[in-house]
């Protein structure tokens, strides 16, 4: 199996990635709570036979959200996690295409029915894309019941702000056919 997932706008770090261990790798505390990480860091390249791994289901791999060196977020994130895929597609598409956001791309996640939504913003700053992030999820949270978190967020620790890569496309909007429209 090869990995023929669209990934190309979520440029995914790969100089690094996360593992799901199913331990408790470490324990975190911030801002008055405590977090148990599940997942370890491994200072490798993530190369085609990880993500092939992942794809065949052997392991569980995640990658960062934000890119620690320059402090930079590519993707504000839905990890939606409700009974409706197709409706939350629906009015976050309508949302974000309001809100001028014209490059998004959902991908199944593990469970069946769970989708995550890459609101595809390029070069944006962490504080930035977590303002943004709460603003459209505050949007949305108008039109539907919350069942979605969103990243990168600061209500959790940093190792937090990761993603397990995507299994396949659920849809996409590339922003040529909605411009003229607008």
């Amino acid at each position: 199996m090869n990995f023929t997932v669209d990934t190309s706008m979520i440029k995914i770090n790969k100089n690094y990635y996360f593992e799901y261990k199913g331990t408790i790798v470490k324990k975190i505390t911030y801002k008055g709570r405590t977090f148990f990480d599940k997942y370890e860091k491994i200072e490798k390249p993530l190369t085609m036979q990880v993500i092939n791994e992942h794809l065949q289901r052997k392991k569980i791999i995640a990658h960062d959200l934000i890119n620690r060196t320059t402090n930079i977020v590519e993707n504000i994130v839905f990890d939606y996690n409700g009974f409706d895929p197709e409706k939350f597609w629906n009015r976050a598409s309508l949302i974000l295409r309001e809100g001028g956001f014209l490059n998004f791309t959902a991908y199944h996640s593990k469970t069946k029915g769970h989708i995550h939504l890459y609101v595809h913003k390029g070069h944006t700053t962490l504080n930035e894309a977590i303002q943004i992030g709460k603003a459209l999820s505050m949007k949305l949270a108008s039109k539907l019941p919350k069942q979605w978190r969103v990243f990168p967020t600061d209500e959790l620790p940093d190792e937090f702000n990761i993603l397990n890569l995507p299994y396949e496309v659920f849809k996409k909007e590339r922003g040529a056919s909605w411009a003229r429209h607008m």
